[in-house]
């Protein structure tokens, strides 16, 4: 449309030529780039008028910082702006030096290509044209991955828990861990089927996932963070190590506009409903959790701005906190007030040096320590008793990085980063240095006599220290990306029993004769054990990688992605040496994306990929360290009252010396080369994915994508019973061997029969591995373990209505079967929580007819979340999640094909005398669970500030349904677990939050 002739002569003079743009923004999903804090834009001018595109130069201009970036358009109008920092971006031309002024404004989010395609009339210089109209699109033509995008604002419509978990979880296909598996709040996340101890979490390109277990990362407030993306699947090969999910975030920075405000975030118990007693048929206590409650309050304060305007700028944060849980023990007898008043700081700079040089400098400190005080307790009168003991648990710790990014030529980019990632972790207690612990094991279960329970003080101080670089090339048609990044992990480790002497005593008394260390002891004998059990070393583990990627343009409307990462691991033991090394794993990765219209509305995509898993730090510690294992025996002398801290306890009196054990272990770390598979294959998955994506208007999108995912391989700790070599009629054994279930594996082992390892021997563990006996106790031969089996297929169905000022709206559905005889590294089956020692492949009856619906399996999710403006100053928010329940199964202990008794699927049956084989999910499923939340938001803007408050509410149906019961049964007759199918987690109680947020 032409502008009035006084309009026309002043725009005439400031810009000296008009455009118009039709631009592609705001992406739910978004072609990755690396892992730090950017984005890129990327676009085509196209001429209208068919005029001739030479000398066209485009700039992308950040009005809040100054930086301004400039680039040639190529002969075809394209252009590319990468490792562009988060913000909105003022896109501007010129022409031969002629100014062409501003052609339209964007947002460049994370990870995201931005897309700005710009239709210009190049033939009238005197007069403005609008050619096209600014639009908000939800398909990226130029992505081939699946991942999600929240921004602050985003997040602010929606009553969403202050913590990046809850964030991931609004992303399709995502569900919660187990309780079971619970460290503190954080449940873990699993992503499309796979376990809790898979994923990888980044701040501005800084990998901060706990690498000890995997599970959990270094914490950041809420306050500190500007945007969220959340990777659920074909990510590009500048990721790694993680066979799950990617959570890659970005914190705040500073700018032109010096700013400061506060936000106080309040949770008070009076807004949490009382979580419900649950009790077993015979009315005694099984989870009480009525007098469960908290207070939770932060005061966060924030300033930002420029040191020198337009080149450097700050951005800091304290963020004040209090804590306060209170909780019972599920008996009831023990309850537990704790405190946690430690404040968060964090800080960030951005230096641009120049337009072609950035340097960006990122540190926080998550550090916090726990004070819990016990107290005896008598849930029925609601009474508390005497104090018992104060805990002292701590984590966290400081964390940093530096990023530089170089734009070397307007086609050649360049980015390098280095940071330290740190996590301590302490726990003990005043009783812990005092008191040793004292357990009965003449009764089941065990009764603890002494003023302690806890099971060991530990100490460890996990540091990654993290180097990376990340290259982009344009050459034409191609766009080649290209990197290297590397991570030393160090776990210094310290573990021992409480007590001044570091001992646990147990109790026993033999049912039927029984020989320790070749001292006979007639059935009904009492004695006392001792131990010493001691670790302390500092392990340390390198993971490197490099890759290479091409994305080709090979049509304006056809791109195809092909990739590979190279990757490499080496886990060492205390000495040092390399105790689980693997290297030379390649991951290719393939992906193309159809403009199926040639409109930017339409496309459809597809990838597939593999993608490897590391060995976690637990591995090498528990595994590869120099253990001090000795066991001492006594003559059980009775038992003597002793008062501690105004309680009555009693302490075993020992008798006479009779054994000693020290074979387990002598402080040195002992050849492993029979503890570990000499030629370990390592875990990896691969993935498949298509989809397809389109506009139903500028708002509305919709999009189906189908997955399927399959885990290949498995690390864990097998028992060998025979390594194949026979030694007087019978097999020579291995002990604990970390290796490839159902995969030949190579150890050092004794093969002459001498009683000392002298050469390597290979069990192909399909086939044996475990010897089997007769009843007279003769050797008959040996069977093998099952192989790792894990699939994942899915279908997800989404709609999204963007944000226009007044509502945006989104929906997914996701039908999902995740099918295996292996979780992954983490076993919710049995809530065993060291990554990668799950006990799934201890013996071979533990897996034995284990193939079925896994414990992530979800049949059905749904999720929706929205926000709605209420005129000028009122919003409201709502999130549902409903999703269907987990299978149960129906365990024994023990086998119908040996003597030996653990975990397995088979019941013992009391009617036949047999045991039957219970398939994975023979006990149901758990019921439907249901969560709904909402939120009221009122905003005013004063002459000096903005004011917003939020009332949020959580679950608000307040359902508290079982999402995890006992799944042991154990037999069909007497020997049945009277608590089996009974709850052992349930949804959290409905809580509610008041938020005030100060904005100067």
């Amino acid at each position: 449309m032409k502008k009035n002739k006084s309009l026309g002569a002043a725009l005439k003079t400031a810009l000296r030529l008009g455009a118009g743009a039709a631009i592609l923004a705001t992406l739910p999903l978004h072609v990755s780039h690396a892992a730090g804090s950017d984005g890129s834009l990327v676009g085509k001018i196209i001429a209208g008028d068919q005029g001739s595109l030479e000398g066209i130069e485009i700039t992308a201009r950040n009005p809040e910082t100054g930086f301004t970036r400039t680039v040639k358009a190529e002969a075809d109008g394209s252009y590319r702006f990468p490792f562009l920092p988060v913000g909105t971006y003022i896109v501007e031309g010129s022409r031969n030096g002629a100014p062409l002024g501003k052609l339209t404004e964007v947002t460049v989010g994370l990870g995201a290509a931005t897309t700005a395609d710009v239709t210009v009339n190049l033939s009238n210089l005197e007069e403005i044209f609008v050619v096209g109209t600014r639009v908000v699109r939800a398909v990226d033509v130029r992505s081939t991955e699946s991942a999600t995008n929240f921004t602050r604002e985003d997040l602010e419509r929606l009553p969403v828990a202050r913590d990046i978990q809850s964030v991931a979880l609004l992303a399709p296909g995502l569900a919660k861990g187990d309780d079971g598996l619970c460290q503190g709040d954080n449940c873990g996340v699993s992503f499309g089927g796979s376990s809790i101890a898979e994923n990888t979490i980044y701040i501005n390109g800084l990998n901060v996932t706990d690498f000890y277990n995997r599970v959990g990362a270094s914490a950041v407030p809420y306050a500190f963070y500007k945007e969220f993306q959340v990777k659920t699947g074909g990510y590009s090969v500048e990721f790694g190590r993680t066979t799950g999910g990617v959570i890659n975030a970005v914190t705040r920075s500073g700018t032109n506009e010096f700013e400061y405000g506060t936000e106080v975030a309040w949770e008070p118990s009076w807004l949490q409903s009382e979580r419900k007693n649950r009790f077993n048929p015979d009315g005694s206590p099984r989870i009480i959790g009525s007098y469960d409650d908290y207070d939770r309050t932060s005061a966060t304060f924030y300033a930002s701005g420029p040191i020198v305007k337009d080149k450097l700028f700050f951005f800091a944060l304290y963020e004040a906190r209090d804590y306060q849980p209170n909780n019972t023990t599920d008996r009831g007898d023990s309850l537990y007030e704790a405190k946690e008043d430690d404040g968060f700081w964090g800080a960030k700079i951005d230096w641009q040096i120049n337009d072609r040089h950035l340097l960006e400098l990122l540190a926080f400190s998550d550090e916090n320590e726990q004070v819990r005080d016990a107290y005896a307790f008598d849930f029925a009168a609601g009474a508390r008793g005497p104090y018992q003991q104060t805990r002292y648990t701590n984590n966290g710790g400081l964390n940093w990085s530096s990023t530089y990014t170089a734009y070397l030529t307007d086609n050649f980019s360049a980015k390098a980063l280095y940071g330290e990632n740190n996590r301590e972790y302490s726990r003990f207690s005043q009783n812990d240095l005092e008191c040793s612990r004292i357990r009965d094991r003449r009764v089941s279960p065990a009764d603890d006599l002494g003023c302690t329970e806890s099971s060991n003080i530990t100490s460890r101080d996990d540091t990654r220290e993290a180097a990376r670089l990340d290259f982009e090339w344009v050459l034409g048609d191609h766009q080649l990306r290209f990197g290297l990044d590397r991570e030393i992990n160090t776990s210094k480790y310290v573990q021992y029993y409480p007590g001044p002497d570091r001992l646990l005593y147990e109790i026993y008394v033999t049912d039927e004769p029984e020989t320790i260390e070749g001292v006979f002891l007639p059935a009904g004998t009492e004695y006392v054990w001792t131990r010493q059990n001691e670790v302390d070393g500092e392990f340390e583990t390198e993971n490197s990688a490099y890759y290479l990627e091409d994305n080709w343009q090979i049509t304006p409307s056809l791109l195809l992605n092909a990739g590979v990462r190279v990757e490499a691991f080496d886990n060492k033991n205390s000495d040092g040496d390399s105790y689980i090394k693997m290297d030379d794993m390649v991951a290719p990765r393939f992906g193309f994306s159809w403009d199926v219209k040639g409109d930017n509305r339409t496309k459809l995509f597809g990838n597939a990929g593999r993608y490897f898993l590391p060995v976690a730090n637990v591995i090498n510690i528990k595994q590869a360290g120099g253990f001090l294992d000795r066991r001492t025996y006594y003559w059980f002398g009775g038992l003597e009252d002793f008062e501690y801290n105004g309680v009555i306890k009693q302490r075993p009196i020992l008798g006479e010396q009779f054994a000693v054990d020290d074979s387990q272990g002598d402080g040195t770390v002992g050849d492993l080369r029979g503890e570990v598979d000499a030629d370990m294959d390592p875990v990896y998955q691969d993935e498949l994915i298509l989809g397809l994506q389109s506009m139903i208007d500028d708002k509305w999108s919709w999009g189906v994508r189908g997955i399927y995912r399959k885990l290949t391989n498995a690390i864990d700790d097998m028992e060998i019973t025979s390594t194949g070599i026979i030694c007087d009629g019978a097999p020579v054994g291995a002990g604990y061997v970390m290796a490839n279930p159902g995969r030949p594996v190579t150890i050092y082992s004794d093969t002459d029969c001498d009683g000392e390892s002298d050469g390597w021997v290979t069990i192909d563990t399909a086939r044996a591995g475990w010897a089997l006996y007769d009843d007279d106790g003769n050797y008959v031969g040996e069977v093998g373990y099952p192989k790792p089996r894990r699939n994942y297929k899915a279908l997800e169905f989404m709609i999204d209505r963007a944000w226009d000022d007044r509502w945006s709206f989104n929906a997914t559905y996701t039908l999902s079967y995740a099918k295996g005889n292996a979780e992954g590294p983490i076993n919710s089956d049995t809530d065993f929580g060291d990554t990668g020692r799950t006990e799934a492949f201890d013996n071979p009856w533990v897996n034995y007819g284990s193939y079925g619906y896994l414990p992530n399996d979800h049949r059905h999710q749904i999720k929706m979340r929205g926000g709605l403006a209420l005129g000028e100053h009122w919003e409201i928010g709502g999130t549902l999640t409903a999703q269907s329940g987990r299978p149960i199964n129906a365990t024994g202990r023990c086998n119908p094909f040996d003597d030996v008794c653990f975990f397995s699927f088979f019941v013992f049956n009391d009617s036949t005398g047999e045991y039957e084989l219970r398939p994975r999910g023979s006990g149901g499923r758990t019921p439907w669970i249901f969560d709904l939340g909402a939120n009221v938001t009122y905003r005013h803007s004063f002459a000096a500030a903005d004011l917003k408050v939020t009332l949020a509410g959580y679950n608000l149906l307040d359902q508290q349904r079982v999402v995890e019961v006992n799944e042991s049964l154990g037999s069909t007759g007497a020997q049945r677990n009277q608590f089996y199918g009974f709850g052992t987690g349930y949804q959290a109680p409905r809580y509610g939050m008041l938020t005030v947020k100060l904005d100067f």
